[in-house]
Order: C-alpha cells, then structure tokens, then sequence
C-alpha cells in the first residue's frame, strides 16, 4: 500500500476537507478499447467500431442493481490521427468490485439524426458527468461537439436506465431568451451530496448548482437539473469566475472542472483538472477543445488570470494533467475557501504518461461511492481509463 500511495503521486495534505488522498488499487487500466464491438452509423449508416481506437473520460454512478457504473467516451479509428480528429461516443461499462468491467456492446449515446444532430456530428458527445436526481433519475451533462464549425456546449440528457438517454439539448438553451447560444462552454459538473449511499443532486439555497469551464470556472442553476442559467457578476454582467489558474501550480495552465461536487459539512469539495504550463513559460492550450473565452465578447471576455498567462510546476510534465480538490463555501457556492496546493493525482504510470495526449494525463469525471471507498474514474493521456481510491470518511 505504501507503494501504492506514493506511485498516486499525492502530498498528504492537513488540509481536513478533502477527500483524497487516492492511491491506485490496480496498476494497470480498468477499461481499454477493444477492436470486435461495431454498430451501424445511424448517420453514415457505415459499420463502425466505435470503441477501437480509444476509451477515456469516465463518468461514474451507481446502477440501478447496485453496480458501479461508468459512461465514458469512447473514439474509433477512423478520421484524423489527432486528438478531437475523430467521432466521441458513449459507452456503458458495468463492475461488481469496481475494478473488472463488462463493457456493452454499443454505443447508449452517439450523434444521430436528431434535433441535437448540428451539435454533436461529426464532433460528437465527449466527457460526461452524471448525477442521481431526487426521483432516481439520472440526470448527464455531456459535451457537445460541432467539429466542422469549432462550436461547442453543455449538453444534457437523463435516463431511467443509463442505457436510453434523452437529450435536452445545450444547458443553457432557454436561458435569457436565447442570450447564451453562442456561448462556447464545456466541463460541467452538477452539485450533489452523498444520499443513500449514492450521489444524488441536492438543492442549495432553493436551487440546483452546476460548476462549469474551462480555462476559468464558474456558476450556473437550475430548478429542473435540465434548464440551467450562468450566475453572472455583478459588476461586469459576464459569468461569475469562481477559480482561475495559479502561478507555479499543477493549475498553472488553467483548472477544469472534474467530477461532479459533493457537499460536505466542511462545504462543498470540487475535485478538479488542473494543467500545467510550462517552466518558466505560459500555459498554452491544447486539446480538441478551445476555452470557454472563445464565448461571443457580451458573455464570457473576462481579463481575470487564467490560462496562457502563468509559469508551470517544474516537477510536472508541461501540459500534462493532474487532480486537485477545491473548497467553497456552502453559504457561497462562489466564494472560494481553498484548495490544495499539490495534485492529489498526477500522471505516474506508463499507461498515464504515454497515450494519445502524449504530456500525459490524469483527467477525473466520475466519482462514486462504493462499499466503503470513494473510486475516482479517470481518462489516461486520452487512451484508457484508470481507477483511484480512498476511505469513505
């Protein structure tokens, strides 16, 4: 275990809040791509096999029997040899220990012929992160992905299953009569709390709450967990900007919003992405994805620090992506608390450092609690997905 602890890369951290440290049951990946699934394009209509070049992104959840669940996003083979060159999909992949995965043979979420099909083809639907709502419903923020015109969203879809999605279309769709549509946004997780052994979404103040973005992060709600609203400042009239990158940190690129929160008693703990610039030099972006400042100049050109502007962690790879955790106030689901100085994950293994996002990466969407541990599901370098634990205290 002292092994184990040490190769997670983590700074044990007096810090009484957080959930970590996470250390890593398996030195290998829980899930892989595989060249033998295939289903037809409902748009090419072309046999496909959607999950042969590369699965990665997890969400994470607890199905309907009790399982671990985990939806992630898959890419196939075909398009460019870069990353964002090829279709995303969305796969289901079941566990009874949290650690081996029968993963389903097709696709539960996709681009089809659809009133979402602008949106996601041929981009598709990339990094999911689900909740649980009060009436079991599960209830995906996902991102949109319209390649060919560099446009994308928040997307949302809900199921009683975790097989059949219905999708509502981009977050913030009806939010100040159509105010928000060319609002590029990305990476949102919904606030939960720990319920029955489950992450469920939890009101707060009377309202839903969702962390949001990329390059900075900020705040929406919602009454319905499907319509959401950005929380503007109240100054500027722009997206309220809750955390932005930090000189000399893992975060130094810029922070990206991770799996969805958890409301604790000592608040509310964000776990995060952070990537790192390089050295003694600006962070750069890289990616399929722009940032959320590429947004219409009315809505989201704030000139706080963030990404491109600070030096890296010399001890981490530049570019690469680590985990950190982040404390706001439940009273203030904007006011920043603190958050840990070090990553509580950072690319190690050769699986982690080595892949399609060749920096390497450590990227956690899914967070799920499960007899007695806290699993956090992670994206390896783009390629595979990787599983840390930690006690549920």
């Amino acid at each position: 275990m002292l092994a184990s602890a040490l190769l997670a890369g983590n700074t044990l951290s007096a810090q009484s809040w957080v959930i970590g440290p996470f250390v890593r049951p398996s030195e290998a990946p829980v899930i892989q791509p595989n060249t033998f699934y295939y289903f037809t394009d409902p748009i090419t209509q072309e046999k496909t096999f959607w999950d042969a070049g590369h699965a990665f992104n997890p969400a994470a959840t607890i199905a309907p029997n009790g399982d671990v669940a985990v939806v992630f996003r898959a890419e196939g083979t075909s398009g460019k040899d870069e990353i964002g060159g090829h279709t995303s999909r969305l796969g289901l992949a079941t566990s009874k220990d949290g650690l081996f995965f029968t993963i389903g043979g097709a696709p539960v979420l996709y681009p089809q012929n659809d009133d979402q099909k602008s949106k996601e083809f041929p981009g598709g639907v990339e990094d999911p992160r689900i909740v649980v709502g009060p009436d079991g419903t599960y209830v995906m923020a996902y991102t949109q992905w319209a390649r060919d015109r560099g446009e994308y969203t928040v997307g949302i879809a809900t199921s009683k299953n975790l097989e059949d999605w219905t999708k509502w279309g981009p977050a913030f769709g009806n939010a100040k009569n159509a105010k928000y549509d060319n609002l590029h946004y990305k990476s949102a997780g919904i606030l939960t709390e720990l319920h029955n052994g489950r992450l469920q979404a939890v009101r707060l103040h009377g309202k839903y709450w969702m962390y949001w973005g990329e390059g900075h992060i900020h705040l929406a709600t919602s009454t319905d967990l499907i319509h959401w609203t950005p929380v503007l400042d109240t100054k500027t009239g722009l997206p309220q900007v809750v955390m932005s990158a930090r000189a000399g940190h893992f975060d130094s690129g810029f922070p990206e919003v991770g799996p969805p929160p958890v409301l604790t008693k000592k608040g509310i703990v964000l776990i995060y992405n952070g990537k790192n610039s390089a050295a003694g030099k600006p962070g750069t972006q890289q990616g399929s994805l722009a940032t959320d400042a590429a947004a219409p100049k009315d809505v989201s050109t704030e000139k706080t620090a963030g990404a491109d502007e600070f030096a890296g962690d010399a001890n981490i790879r530049p570019g690469a992506y680590s985990v950190g955790e982040a404390l706001f106030s439940a009273s203030d689901p904007g006011k920043l608390l603190d958050r840990t100085e070090h990553p509580v994950l950072t690319p190690v293994w050769p699986y982690e450092r080595n892949g399609q996002y060749a920096s390497g990466a450590t990227f956690a969407e899914g967070l799920v609690p499960y007899k007695g541990q806290w699993l956090l599901y992670y994206g390896a370098a783009d390629s595979v997905i990787g599983v840390a634990s930690t006690e549920l205290r």
